[in-house]
């Protein structure tokens, strides 16, 4: 069975156009949404994934109806393949009942992967070049070397409570305890 899902993004907007497709292409029902691609979570397609069942096709009029992002639109694909469900985009032509619709969304899946993959390359880029010019990443450490040596000595000696010393360093609790047991050293956190 086909099963459209039409949206807008304003209530300006007019989804006539797109329901008079989604009919014309056999859609025996459709789901729509006023509402930004943007947003993954959208009622509207909450409802007609939900409603889909193996052997039936989701049809919409153009793949940006569907999602903004690539990535959203692979993994709504990848879960509708997954549960046996097709996936046809009129505008586009794209059909993934058919062998070509296939290859189409695999090639679309790889170039999202190698997209993934040059953001990473240049991040793992930029920090090397950073850190050859002595700039250390990662967040400061909460307490000094001569505010942890304070900190064990007022510990030990007895006088002031854990409250007390979380309060007058200006950390919680859970951060002193990991400098009370070593395992926050301010000379591995300070950059």
């Amino acid at each position: 069975m086909l099963f459209g899902y039409a949206r807008v993004s304003t209530a300006d907007q007019n989804l006539d156009l797109q329901r008079d497709a989604l009919a014309a292409a056999g859609c025996k029902k459709i789901f729509t949404d006023v509402a930004s691609g943007a947003l993954s979570d959208r009622q509207g397609l909450q409802d007609t994934l939900g409603h889909v069942r193996e052997g039936d096709v989701l049809v919409v009029w153009r793949l940006d109806r569907l999602g903004r992002s690539l990535q959203h639109l692979l993994e709504v694909v990848s879960d509708l393949h997954g549960r046996g469900v097709g996936f046809r985009s009129l505008t586009e032509a794209l059909d993934t009942t058919t062998s070509g619709g296939k290859l189409v969304f695999q090639i679309f899946g790889a170039l999202a992967e190698f997209e993934r993959n040059l953001i990473s390359e240049r991040t793992q880029a930029g920090l090397k070049a950073a850190r050859a010019r002595g700039r250390r990443g990662g967040r400061r450490a909460a307490l000094d070397s001569s505010q942890v040596t304070l900190l064990k000595k007022l510990h030990s000696e007895k006088e002031h409570s854990i409250e007390e010393l979380c309060k007058l360093l200006g950390v919680s609790k859970p951060c002193l305890y990991r400098y009370l047991q070593g395992k926050s050293k301010a000379s591995d956190l300070a950059a």
